[in-house]
């Protein structure tokens, strides 16, 4: 349609020149010369035409580089008229191309530009957009404004930025503004939604945006770190809600630590638990380390089946052998084989259940896994001369008052206990908090119902937790094996805790709605407190003694200095433990548990009881 139009303004624009040219007197003595000319330039038009691709561009599309294409045409045009009517002497005014040209040019480019606008016009009846907020005008901002004029879902109305230099700078057709605009635009219904375009800000002036767009009745959505050099359609679907390091206002570790690439280069490494959040990270990294080989070991069919079929791609390209073994770390037999089998010489130990509910009511399982399954894995590993043994413990191992804590506390202790006797292998535990993402975690729960409209379920307002992402934790973990030299208890620093409440509050604002509570009753989403689980506590706690703490090489990651069990108390403890566990006596083994912590447990009795059938 665009070739014929283009070949079709020949002839029309031709005649409007000599029109303009002669008035009155046209056409007379130039009809054949005009004949002539116009004839020509037609049949020239075909191949300059394909040459050029101008008929190809999309009126979607169409931009200074189509025009430029339109202007060559018609220059090349002007050009050859000019130069066949004085070669065969046609006659013709000599104007009379030079106007032809130039009228050509306008009337290629208006018809584009007006087919553009009518296509837009057409589009934005049938779909209405959503009027969208750019916060951010340098080169992410500018390229997000141009990649989503094209958008068929949402349309940029403002601009904005804090820089006073940009400020009042027109681009893209906007006017870049100040930020306190936002909240006027916003109540007048002219903004639906901002889009921050600010991937490599401070955290800090990140931090204090955040707290500007999260009073905003609107949505908020960021654009991730070269995410507008993505090969995307359409650029709004590499949007995303405010990450979850930005939600909780903490800065990122630098995660390219050459110390770790070497402690696991040329090496069998076994990691248990391979299929679980932290264990399958441990994996994607490892491998960035070249090993000689990894063995994923996991006692869940389908979780070893993902986690192998991600990771086996990966080592192919890398040439580390890939080793998938299916077993329980509390089966003697399978772990001294797999040990074997693979050469291992570094053991990552992630396995363990970690549902402190569901742990709270089934806690046979959960002491046969966690304690004795590591008493297994461990002794079988020193057994079979393992040069390094990491624990990944949790903050919950910490004056526990559940049961799953309580039975990752006897762990790190069977491993302290263990290494007074075993000189050959090296074992240490890695402590830290929550991990975002993982399996359980309240982020995803909390989107999950804001989406769906709500309420957002707390178990208590007063609820504070530690937070990580899993790269981060899964890479300090590495670090802190590679600096063990025997028993140490390190504990990754976790900054400062959250408060759960005001997390709920900031997503359910940051997505655009507002909280329903006895202040704003006509809000969108409610905040349901629950009442605490069986076993939860407020407040979680990384250290025993906050004055035996010690520094190591990454300022990252701690040391602690904690008490130890004498040996024979330790082996008394594990023959109790075994006893009930054979008469599968519930009552018995809460009982072991919690004379064994002594002084290191702080929950009340109440929450020692056991759970419900």
């Amino acid at each position: 349609m665009l070739f014929a139009f283009d070949l079709a303004l020949i002839p029309i624009a031709f005649f409007f020149a000599l029109a303009l040219r002669l008035g009155d007197s046209w056409p007379g003595q130039y009809m054949h010369a005009s004949q002539t000319l116009v004839l020509f330039l037609m049949a020239l038009a075909v191949p300059l035409a394909l040459t050029l691709d101008t008929h190809s561009i999309k009126l979607t599309t169409f931009d200074l580089r189509g025009v430029s294409l339109i202007f060559v045409a018609g220059f090349v045009l002007t050009f050859a008229g000019t130069a066949v009517n004085w070669a065969l002497e046609l006659g013709a005014p000599r104007s009379t191309p030079l106007i032809f040209g130039l009228v050509f040019f306008l009337l290629s480019v208006g018809g584009r530009v007006a087919g553009h606008s009518l296509l837009g016009w057409l589009e934005a009846s049938a779909r209405p957009k959503v009027p969208v907020a750019i916060y951010g005008a340098g080169a992410a901002g500018v390229q997000l404004l141009y990649a989503l004029q094209r958008s068929a879902e949402v349309r940029p109305v403002a601009l904005v930025d804090d820089s006073p230099a940009l400020q009042g700078v027109i681009i893209g057709g906007l006017r870049v503004s100040r930020p306190d605009r936002l909240a006027e635009l916003v109540q007048r219904g002219r903004v639906r939604r901002v889009l921050l375009a600010m991937p490599s800000v401070p955290r800090k002036q990140r931090q204090r945006i955040l707290d500007l767009l999260a009073d905003l009745p609107c949505e908020v959505q960021q654009l991730p770190a070269h995410a507008y050099l993505m090969n995307e359609k359409d650029i709004s679907r590499t949007l995303r809600p405010i990450s979850t390091d930005s939600l909780l206002g903490r800065d990122k570790v630098d995660l390219d630590i050459p110390d770790v690439a070497r402690a696991y280069a040329d090496r069998s490494v076994l990691v248990t638990g391979a299929g679980g959040s932290i264990g399958f990270e441990l994996c994607r990294q490892i491998l960035t380390c070249r090993p000689r080989r990894l063995v994923l070991f996991d006692i869940s069919e389908y979780a070893l089946y993902t986690v192998e079929r991600e990771m086996r791609p990966v080592a192919a390209a890398a040439g580390v052998d890939l080793v998938a073994r299916l077993g329980s770390v509390a089966d003697r037999g399978r772990v001294e084989r797999v040990l074997a089998e693979n050469a291992v010489e570094i053991v990552l130990h992630a396995a363990a259940y970690k549902h402190v509910p569901l742990i709270e009511a089934n806690e046979i399982e959960g002491v046969q896994n966690n304690v004795l399954g590591t008493r297994t894995l461990a002794s079988a590993s020193a057994a079979a001369g393992v040069e390094r043994f990491i624990l990944v413990s949790t903050d919950k191992a910490v004056r526990p008052a559940n049961v799953m804590g309580a039975t990752k506390r006897l762990a790190e202790l069977v491993i302290r206990d263990l290494q007074t006797r075993v000189t050959t292998t090296k074992f240490a535990m890695v402590r830290f908090g929550n991990v975002l993402g993982s399996s359980g975690s309240v982020i995803p729960l909390f989107r999950e119902q804001i989406e769906l409209g709500g309420p957002v379920t707390l178990t208590h307002p007063e609820v504070t937790r530690y937070f990580m992402t899993i790269p981060e934790a899964s890479r300090l973990v590495l670090l802190a094996g590679a600096f063990a030299t025997g028993g140490e208890v390190f504990v990754l620093d976790m900054g400062e805790p959250t408060r759960i409440h005001d997390l709920a509050r900031r997503m359910i604002r940051l997505s655009g709605q507002t909280v329903r509570d006895e202040n704003n009753l006509d809000g969108d989403i409610e905040i349901q407190i629950v009442g605490l689980r069986p076993g939860e506590k407020l407040y979680e706690e990384l250290l025993i003694d906050r004055e035996g703490m010690l520094p190591t090489p990454h300022e990252k990651i701690l040391r602690a200095s904690e008490r130890m069990i004498p040996a024979a108390e330790m082996a008394a403890i594990l023959e109790d433990l075994e006893d009930a566990l054979l008469v599968r006596d519930r009552f018995a083994v809460r009982a072991v548990l919690e004379a064994s912590l002594g002084a290191d447990r702080a929950a009340p009795l109440a929450l020692w009881t056991p759970a419900a059938e």
